[in-house]
């Protein structure tokens, strides 16, 4: 099966040549480099410079999202919901307001397809997350990318015992390892303001780097050398080379936890992308 990195490899332009020179310093930089690029205001120019596109929602008319966004989600839904909203913006006087309910199949995402970004090593992520309870014990997501190399399934981004993680859905592999010292390592979303995530993922390599308001958090990193409490889980099965084509923002729970969260200045790009 062709990966989409060959397939955007081939859209490739000499107007993202830019893009492609930034990404070979972040590469030379490793892992633990600070995202500093285009933050919270950035402008279309910004974003294409880091080889991808950002997003502010206010181009939007109704409360449906459209144009690139969707509200499509996978397998199945119910109760929650993902609307364009005026009342909380991080930036401007828009935002996606996801009123997110307790249960597998009340799955509510707004979603974009990613494909159109010309991903030859590293994949970068910055979005603006506004949540109104605290991440609770049991499992939950507040981000999700398709990722066809990887068994038709998901990479996600949510918590779990009070904590942010990472879990692989095709192995439930979590990142950190949910032990007392793997959960000590990454840190609680706090609650009531605005906070900038920022994740890395190596497609080359298989690894990942995630940052909050700009500071990078050790129990969110696979950087190909297994570390006990964080990492091991995660490399152990090997082999691990991402490719995700979509990139959905929103709430699902596996056991507990309604939550209303806000999303906003939302970036995608090859380059880092940072929050000033």
């Amino acid at each position: 099966m062709a990966s989409r990195r060959t397939a955007r490899t081939g859209r490739r332009a000499p107007a993202v040549l830019t893009a492609a020179l930034a990404l070979t310093a972040a590469a030379a930089a490793g892992l633990t480099a600070q995202p500093a690029a285009a933050g919270a205001g950035s402008t279309a120019a910004d974003c294409t410079a880091a080889g991808g596109f950002c997003e502010d929602f206010e181009s939007q008319t109704g409360t449906t999202p459209s144009g690139r966004w969707n509200t499509d989600v996978r397998d199945c839904s119910g109760t929650g919901a993902a609307t364009v909203d005026s009342t909380e913006a991080h930036s401007g006087t828009t935002s996606i307001r996801v009123d997110g309910k307790t249960g597998y199949c009340n799955h509510a995402f707004v979603g974009t397809d990613i494909t159109d970004v010309p991903v030859s090593a590293s994949l970068y992520v910055r979005f603006w997350i506004k949540h109104s309870t605290a991440l609770p014990a049991g499992h939950v997501a507040f981000a999700a990318m398709h990722d066809p190399n990887d068994n038709d399934r998901d990479l996600r981004m949510g918590g779990q015992n009070g904590a942010l993680q990472w879990n692989r859905e095709s192995d439930d592999a979590t990142l950190p390892a949910q032990s007392p010292v793997g959960v000590s390592k990454s840190i609680p979303l706090p609650t009531g303001t605005w906070s900038c995530v920022e994740y890395q993922i190596d497609e080359s390599a298989g690894q990942l780097a995630t940052w909050v308001d700009g500071t990078e958090v050790e129990g969110l990193v696979a950087d190909g050398t297994p570390t006990p409490d964080v990492d091991q889980q995660w490399l152990a099965r090997g082999g691990w080379s991402p490719a995700p084509t979509d990139l959905r923002l929103g709430w699902e729970s596996y056991a507990d936890g309604d939550d209303t969260l806000w999303f906003d200045d939302v970036a995608v790009g090859t380059a880092p992308l940072g929050c000033d």
